[in-house]
C-alpha cells in the first residue's frame, strides 16, 4: 500500500471517528478557532495599517528631507527645551542654502500658519495656510487637478493668489468652479489660480486637503513677518538620499556658523523616521497578538492531545484488531495523527473563516481602511493548524502504536 492509499484509508478512519462525537470534536478545536481567528486579525490589522499609514505619509516623499529646528521623533522633555532655544532658521538661510547644494533638485523653504477661509458666506475655518515658492509642487509631490500652481514670478513678487485643497473647494465652491473667483484668507483676498488633487488624511486623521498655498513673501506680510521656516530639499536622485542629507548638514552648519566641536543646532527629518516609529508600533501589536495566538494554541493543542488519549483508549480493541490482521506501527501512528491534524486543520478553517468576516465588516464600518486578509495571514493560519496538530497529536499516535495487540484485543 503505497502512501497515498494509506493518507486516504486514514483519513476517511479519522473522518468516521470525528462524526461519531460532533460534540467533542467541535469543542475540542474552540482553542484552535481562537487561535486562528488572532492569527487571521492580526495580519489583517498590520496589512490594513500598513497600507493605510503608506498612503497617509505618501505626501512627505520618500527622496525630501525637511530641515527645521525641532526633530519629528526620538527626544525627551529635555531634548525639547534645548531644541526650543536653538536659533530660528532665516530666510537668508534658506537662500544660501539652495544657492550652495549640489545634490538638490528643488529647495523650497516654507512657513505655515491655520486661518480661516471665505468665499461670499460659505466659510472653511482652521486652514492650513502654507507660505512658499514655486519648488514646492516638486518638493511637496503635488499634482494639480484644476488650473495651475503658483508661477515663479508670482512667488517672487508675492503676487495675492493661491492655491486650494479640494476641501475648501468643495467647501466654498460646490456649483461653480473655484479659479478666478476671490477668497479671504484672513483678512487679505487671494485669487484662487489652481485646485490641488486629492490628498486624503494624515495620521492624526486631520484632512491634508484642507490647505492653501500662497506665495512666501505675501505669507510674510499679511500672517507672519518672522516666522520659523521649514526648508525642504528634494534629492536628484533617491539612491544619493544621504549622500544629500550629509551635503545640506554640512552646508547648513557652515551657514549657521557652528564650531567643529557644537553639535547640530538644527534637524533633518525625513520619512523614514515615520516608518521606523510605525514598524515599532506594527512590531509591538504583533508581539501581542502572538502571546495571545500562542496561549490559544498551546491551550487548544492540549485539549486535542488530550482527546486523543481518549479517543486511543476508547478504540484499543479497534487497535488490536488492525494489528492483528498486519497493521504496522507506522499505520496506527499515521491514522491518529491523521485524526489530530483533521480536527486542528478544521479548527483552523473555522478561524480563518470567522477571521474574514470580522474583516469584512470592518471594512463595512470604516471603508477608508483597507482590511483584506493578505495572503500570509491565511498560509500561516493552515501551516500552523497543521504543526499544532502534529507536535500534539505525535505523542498519543506513538501511544497508540505500542500497544500489544494481544493485550488490546481483550479490550471489550
Amino acid at each position: 500500500m503505497n502512501l497515498f492509499s494509506e493518507l486516504r484509508e486514514g483519513f476517511g478512519i479519522s473522518w468516521d471517528a470525528l462524526r461519531a462525537h460532533k460534540l467533542r470534536s467541535s469543542l475540542t478545536t474552540l482553542g484552535i478557532v481562537i487561535g486562528i481567528v488572532t492569527v487571521t486579525l492580526m495580519g489583517t490589522a498590520i496589512e490594513g495599517l500598513n497600507r493605510a499609514f503608506l498612503k497617509s505619509i505618501s505626501f512627505i516623499g520618500t527622496d525630501v528631507l525637511y530641515v527645521q529646528r525641532f526633530n519629528w521623533f526620538n527626544h525627551t522633555y529635555e531634548d525639547w527645551m534645548k531644541m526650543q532655544k536653538r536659533r530660528p532658521i532665516t530666510m537668508d538661510q534658506c537662500e544660501s542654502l539652495a544657492k550652495q547644494l549640489t545634490l538638490a533638485r528643488a529647495v523650497a523653504p516654507t512657513a505655515d500658519s491655520e486661518e480661516k477661509v471665505q468665499f461670499k458666506k460659505r466659510h472653511s475655518d482652521s486652514v492650513y495656510v502654507i507660505g512658499t515658492t514655486a519648488e514646492y509642487l516638486h518638493t511637496g509631490s503635488l499634482t494639480i487637478g484644476q488650473g495651475r500652481f503658483l508661477s515663479p514670478s508670482e512667488a517672487e513678487g508675492g503676487r495675492p493668489v493661491c492655491v486650494i485643497g479640494t476641501q475648501i473647494a468643495t467647501n466654498l465652491f460646490p456649483r461653480e468652479s473655484p479659479l478666478g473667483n476671490k477668497i479671504m484668507i484672513g483678512d487679505r483676498a487671494f485669487e484662487v489660480v489652481g485646485v490641488l488633487d486629492k490628498l486624503g488624511s494624515f495620521l492624526d486623521g486631520s484632512s491634508l486637503d484642507n490647505q492653501a498655498i500662497i506665495p512666501l513673501k505675501q505669507f510674510t506680510t499679511s500672517f507672519w513677518s518672522y516666522p520659523d521656516y521649514q526648508i525642504q530639499v528634494k534629492a536628484i536622485d533617491p539612491s544619493q538620499l544621504e549622500e544629500t542629507k550629509e551635503e545640506v548638514r554640512t552646508v547648513m552648519r557652515r551657514i549657521r556658523r557652528l564650531a567643529p566641536n557644537e553639535p547640530d543646532d538644527f534637524a533633518i527629518n525625513q520619512q523614514d523616521q515615520f516608518v521606523d516609529m510605525f514598524h515599532r508600533v506594527a512590531g509591538t501589536i504583533a508581539a501581542i497578538g502572538l502571546f495571545i495566538t500562542g496561549l490559544s494554541l498551546f491551550v487548544g493543542g492540549i485539549g486535542i492531545m488530550n482527546i486523543m488519549f481518549v479517543s486511543v483508549a476508547e478504540r484499543t480493541r479497534e487497535i488490536g484488531i488492525r494489528k492483528a490482521i498486519g497493521a504496522r506501527r507506522g499505520d496506527i501512528v499515521l491514522q491518529f495523527l491523521t485524526e489530530a491534524v483533521v480536527l486542528t486543520v478544521l479548527g483552523g478553517m473555522l478561524g480563518m473563516f470567522f477571521g474574514w468576516l470580522v474583516s469584512l465588516a470592518a471594512r463595512l464600518v470604516f471603508p477608508s481602511l483597507p482590511t483584506a486578509v493578505p495572503l500570509w495571514a491565511a498560509i500561516l493560519g493552515v501551516a500552523v493548524s497543521v504543526g499544532v496538530g502534529l507536535f500534539f497529536g505525535i505523542w498519543p499516535a506513538t501511544r497508540a502504536a505500542r500497544l500489544d495487540p494481544v493485550v488490546a484485543l481483550r479490550y471489550e
